[in-house]
């Protein structure tokens, strides 16, 4: 009678099967690594050129956006701001349109401009942005992790702490607490934070 015998794999083709593993993995992760470093990128660019929206607007119109007493007589649809030059007030609020609030009409006179993108009717207009990590963006000139109220400040949630330390690197000086960048977990206390935890979520707020 003949015998079955069960052939293993040699030392060989492991060695291959762990190689093909391995560049698939690295493959993978530098991927995700690609893909990381063009969210900072992108949120870099968020945060500049939401400001120089801000000043080709005041420049244009006299006015901070959502501020702007004359956007009202402007644009049909749009609010009027109060005019004393503040942008208030609650930055870590998703569109902010409650009276006396100016952060949601701050996005709907900036898209009514056409200095940013984004639609200019209906609730979607003045809706919060999402940034490039998935939360939200937000201005106002409410305190934030040292700074009163004041100065305006251009803010973004749902950042993790090693792509805050990254960012807050590449803008300024790498400390929560110090600088024309900032970082902190509550949005509504002063920050305690020296240094970014890596797993932590964070705001960031950049000085306009």
């Amino acid at each position: 009678m003949f015998q079955n015998r069960q052939k293993g794999f040699t030392l060989v083709e492991i060695s291959i099967v762990l190689v093909i593993i391995g560049l698939l993995l690295g493959g993978v992760l530098k991927g995700q690594e690609i893909i990381n470093n063009a969210k900072i990128k992108n949120a870099v660019n968020e945060f500049n050129g939401i400001t120089a929206a801000i000043y080709s607007y005041r420049d244009r119109y006299g006015a901070l956006p959502g501020d702007d007493p004359e956007a009202g007589t402007r644009w049909t649809g749009a609010t009027s701001g109060n005019g004393n030059g503040q942008v208030t007030h609650y930055w870590w609020y998703q569109n902010q349109t409650t009276a006396g609030w100016e952060q949601g009409h701050f996005w709907h006179h900036l898209r009514l401009s056409g200095l940013v993108s984004g639609p200019t009717d209906g609730a979607a207009a003045t809706a919060s942005p999402t940034n490039a990590f998935g939360g939200f963006s937000g201005v106002g000139y409410y305190r934030a992790y040292g700074w009163p109220s004041g100065p305006l400040k251009i803010c973004m949630g749902g950042i993790t702490g090693k792509n805050a330390e990254i960012l807050d690197r590449q803008l300024d000086d790498g400390k929560p607490l110090s600088g024309d960048l900032r970082g902190g977990v509550h949005p509504y206390n002063a920050g305690t934070e020296t240094v970014y935890d890596q797993e932590t979520t964070y705001w960031l707020c950049k000085r306009a």
